[in-house]
């Protein structure tokens, strides 16, 4: 999956999960959900976007972990959701699959791009430029 590709599905979740939070009841639990679930569920395609503005290989990294722990707080929200019965939970069920989906991605990008770095750490020779001992 291309960079742009990964922004445009981000980008549909949010836009699908706006959709479920419009359509939660008007009641304090319907009203807590739709606060979290909003905030999260938007940030996986804000915070997608800083990833690819990443300036670096760590920098990237960690905005990852973020966009992974918004999608997981977003299932969080979504089972939190049906549970309570607040929503058919076969109404939710797309909206978790693509929750998960998207923590799964976010997971191996990082595990690649860690292994990435240290298999590049290890191909550098480390030098010393202070030392006085000749070669």
């Amino acid at each position: 999956m291309t960079e742009d590709e990964l922004k445009l599905r981000t980008k549909q979740f949010a836009l699908r999960i706006l959709k479920v939070v419009d359509a939660l009841p008007n009641t304090h639990a319907g009203r807590v959900i739709a606060n979290q679930l909003g905030r999260s569920g938007t940030s996986v395609g804000a915070n997608y976007r800083a990833v690819c503005r990443s300036r670096s290989t760590a920098e990237m990294i960690s905005k990852l972990s973020v966009v992974e722990e918004e999608a997981d707080e977003s299932d969080f929200w979504l089972d939190i959701t049906a549970e309570h019965g607040v929503m058919p939970a076969q109404k939710l069920d797309p909206l978790r699959k693509e929750a998960s989906e998207l923590v799964a991605i976010m997971v191996s990008s990082r595990k690649t791009l860690l292994r990435k770095t240290k298999s590049l750490a290890r191909q550098r020779p480390i030098e010393n430029r202070e030392s006085k001992i000749e070669n």
